[in-house]
C-alpha cells in the first residue's frame, strides 16, 4: 500500500507545480494564496511521495497538518467564491485546465491522503493555533505590496489585491479589517476540525 500512497502523492505534487507554471511567467500571480501553498503542498506531497517509496522519514506532523488545512482552505474558496475559470485564458494540460488542478483537483486529492494514508494522532493541541501563522503574514504582504506598487495587478486593471473580499481599496479599511477576522476564523475553525480528525482516527493510515 506504501507504493499506491507514494504514487498517489508523486501525481498530487505532479498536479501542484503544473498549476503554479503560470507563476514563473507572470510573477505577479504569486500573490494568490493557492500559487504560494500550492507550491508548499507540492513540495511536501514530494517529501512525503519520496518517504513513502524508499520508507523514508516522513514529513513532520505539523508540516503536513498545515499544508493539508490550506489546500482544504483553497477548496473551499474555489468552490464557493471563485467564478469558473475560462478555458479562453486558463492555460490546459490534456484537457485539464491548470487552475483546475490546483484549486480543486489537488486540494481534494490532498484533503484524502490525509484522512486515507497518514498516521495520526500526532497533532499537538497548539498546531490550530500555530497553523494560523501564515495569514497575517501573508495579508501584511498584500498590502504592504499595494501600497508600494498600487497598480501592479494581477487583478483586472491592475488591482493589487487578488480578492475581491479581501480588497481593502474597494471595501475600507475597517471593512477589510473584519474580513481578516472572518479569515482568521475560517482557518481556526477548519484547522480545529483537522485536529479532532487527526484524534478519531486511528494511529495507523486507514490504508497502510
Amino acid at each position: 500500500m506504501r507504493f499506491i500512497a507514494g504514487l498517489w502523492r508523486l501525481a498530487i505534487a505532479g498536479l501542484c507545480f503544473v498549476g503554479t507554471y503560470e507563476a514563473w511567467q507572470r510573477p505577479e500571480l504569486w500573490v494568490y494564496f493557492t500559487f504560494q501553498t500550492g507550491f508548499v503542498l507540492g513540495f511536501t506531497m514530494l517529501w512525503a511521495a519520496a518517504a513513502s517509496l524508499v520508507k523514508g522519514v516522513q514529513p513532520p506532523a505539523w508540516l503536513k497538518g498545515m499544508v493539508t488545512l490550506y489546500a482544504l482552505i483553497a477548496a473551499i474558496v474555489a468552490f464557493l467564491l471563485m467564478p469558473p475559470d475560462d478555458p479562453n485564458y486558463v492555460p490546459q494540460i490534456l484537457g485539464v485546465m491548470t487552475n483546475t488542478m490546483l484549486h480543486r483537483i489537488a486540494p481534494i486529492m490532498a484533503v484524502l491522503d490525509f484522512i486515507l494514508f497518514d498516521s495520526h494522532r500526532r497533532f499537538k493541541w497548539h498546531y490550530p493555533f500555530s497553523w494560523l501563522a501564515y495569514l497575517p503574514l501573508w495579508l501584511a504582504f498584500i498590502v504592504i505590496r499595494a501600497l508600494i506598487w498600487p497598480h501592479a495587478g494581477p487583478a483586472a486593471g491592475g488591482n493589487p489585491y487578488p480578492y475581491t473580499f479581501i480588497d481593502a481599496n474597494a471595501l475600507g479599511w475597517m471593512q477589510f479589517g473584519i474580513s481578516c477576522a472572518e479569515l482568521a476564523a475560517g482557518f481556526f475553525i477548519l484547522g480545529l476540525i483537522l485536529f479532532i480528525i487527526d484524534k478519531i482516527e486511528p494511529a495507523r493510515p486507514l490504508l497502510g
